[in-house]
């Protein structure tokens, strides 16, 4: 229910989101989104202290935080291509996914950290940072703003959609990150692996989460230095391979060590997509059109995490945490293969410029 109230209103505003993030200032659009978010977490942290806050008022507060979420993401992921110098986006993609691995790092702890000082204290850490990023967010320069030169129509609303279908490159790489990382979702199931397969305890646990970030971050570290620049395409299917077959390696393992060593090569090979894939996507969209495209890519990516989780939990119930875990590795790969045959225009790209 907690993923659902949030992706719900994700998937209902996603179209108009793009649009607004192609039509208005795209700073002022991610700006008013951080705000917004401090202000619920200010509301949560009241409602804890005062000891009025309920189920249904955290899961109308989730919807809310839906809603920002819905208008923030296609505006921001539109933002960094206007910051960053001409040639140096790969480099800039793997830097910002690797402050988004690191908070996946720290995050849970400091949140572990203020909740042992008091219930509702991990409200006032998010409502503050929240804050600090509306403001920061202020003081972005861009290249270029957007400026529309025509009144909206009904049909701008649905551009992005129309432009991703006509772009085989493009819809290869969204739905590509969509059935991987539906089918590869077997980090929902580590308190299982954990308790029942591994028995680590809760020390085994948070090594388990902390592992795919941490290679990521050393994947971050090597991309920012060593850029990509030669059969890109293929390099980013072979990345899906090998997470696929780290998931499998996984799946299979009764070995603390080693599945935190398959975890982690999970987590870089999985950088190493993504940092392909947002390139892509940003290249060979036009500016005018960042805002909209990215609202779709956004949709992909909150349904294939959300689904991802449900697949595996689902799975799992029916054949068995290992079973499920295995089946998700085995398709992913199938995935990356067939998609190497169904989209060879995007198998092929050998430089991103």
């Amino acid at each position: 229910m907690v993923g659902l109230v949030q992706f719900v209103p994700s998937a209902l505003l996603v179209f108009a989101a793009g649009h607004a993030a192609d039509r208005y200032d795209r700073k002022r659009v991610a700006q008013i989104c951080q705000i917004a978010e401090a202000l619920i977490a200010a509301v949560l942290a009241w409602g804890t202290f005062a000891g009025w806050l309920t189920a249904p008022q955290i899961f109308a507060s989730l919807t809310l935080l839906g809603i920002t979420a819905a208008f923030e993401g296609p505006a921001s992921s539109a933002l960094l291509p206007g910051v960053v110098p001409e040639g140096s986006l790969q480099r800039a993609t793997a830097i910002s996914s690797g402050a988004f691995q690191a908070a996946a790092i720290s995050g849970p702890a400091l949140g572990g950290l203020a909740y042992a000082i008091a219930p509702g204290a991990p409200y006032v850490l998010m409502a503050a940072c929240s804050l600090l990023v509306g403001l920061l967010s202020g003081m972005i320069r861009l290249q270029g703003a957007v400026t529309p030169k025509r009144p909206p129509t009904f049909d701008d609303l649905f551009a992005g959609v129309r432009f991703v279908r006509d772009n085989p490159a493009i819809l290869g790489t969204i739905s590509l990150d969509l059935f991987a990382v539906l089918l590869g979702g077997a980090t929902a199931l580590l308190p299982i692996y954990a308790h029942d397969i591994l028995q680590t305890g809760p020390w085994g646990l948070g090594v388990l989460r902390a592992a795919p970030a941490a290679g990521a971050l050393l994947m971050t570290a090597v991309i920012a230095r060593h850029a990509i620049k030669r059969r890109v395409g293929l390099r980013m299917f072979q990345a899906v391979i090998i997470f696929g077959l780290a998931t499998v390696v996984f799946a299979l393992s009764q070995l603390i060590w080693l599945s935190v060593l398959a975890l982690a090569v999970m987590g870089a090979a999985d950088m190493v997509s993504v940092v392909i894939r947002t390139s892509l996507v940003q290249l060979a969209t036009p500016d005018a059109m960042r805002g909209r495209v990215g609202a779709v890519n956004f949709l992909f990516i909150n349904a294939s995490n959300q689904l991802g989780q449900f697949e595996s939990g689902l799975t799992a119930a029916l054949l068995g945490a290992m079973p499920a875990a295995m089946l998700g590795g085995v398709g992913t790969v199938a995935v990356a293969l067939l998609w190497m045959k169904l989209f060879p225009s995007l198998r092929n790209v050998e430089r991103l410029e």
